[in-house]
């Protein structure tokens, strides 16, 4: 299920079902131009992604909105911001938390975040609709689908 109304009247209806909530992390940032179109390229392919992932997965997962955030070098108060986040979702009854993002530098912070990080790696830029793109996301969703169901057991 995603974030919008249809789909949440139908969580609310089925909420014990769905028991995963995925987080995708996006950074933001205005301030270098040099980074601008491979953070634009990331975020498209991290939306194609977890809204494929949220398909195969249909029924025991509720994707959130992308958790924006200003890419920065202190991760402090986004780990802090983020974990309001997970603390806010497990009013619901989610039994798992995963965040899903191609920023390596929450790698180093995975042990303070409340869920499991899905660090996607590789992907700078290119074009979103060619058949090796489309074929690395297919493959790169049936992965992770298995990583989350492996949680489920």
């Amino acid at each position: 299920m995603q974030w919008s109304k249809p789909d949440l009247q139908q969580y609310i209806k089925a909420k014990e079902y769905v028991d995963t909530l995925i987080i995708p992390l996006l950074p933001f940032q205005l301030s270098r131009d040099e980074n601008l179109e491979k953070d634009a390229f990331r975020g498209d392919v991290l939306n194609i992604f977890t809204n494929a992932i949220e398909k195969e997965l249909t029924g025991r997962v509720l994707l959130s909105p992308n958790y924006v955030y200003l890419n920065e070098k202190d991760m402090d108060a986004e780990i802090k911001r983020l974990n309001l986040w997970v603390e806010n979702g497990l009013k619901q009854p989610f039994a798992h938390v995963f965040f899903v993002t191609f920023d390596s530098k929450w790698k180093r912070h995975e042990r303070e975040l409340n869920g499991t990080l899905i660090w996607l790696a590789g992907i700078q830029t290119g074009d979103i609709h060619s058949k090796e793109m489309q074929a690395f996301i297919k493959e790169q969703v049936n992965q992770i689908g298995e990583l989350i169901q492996s949680y489920w057991v």
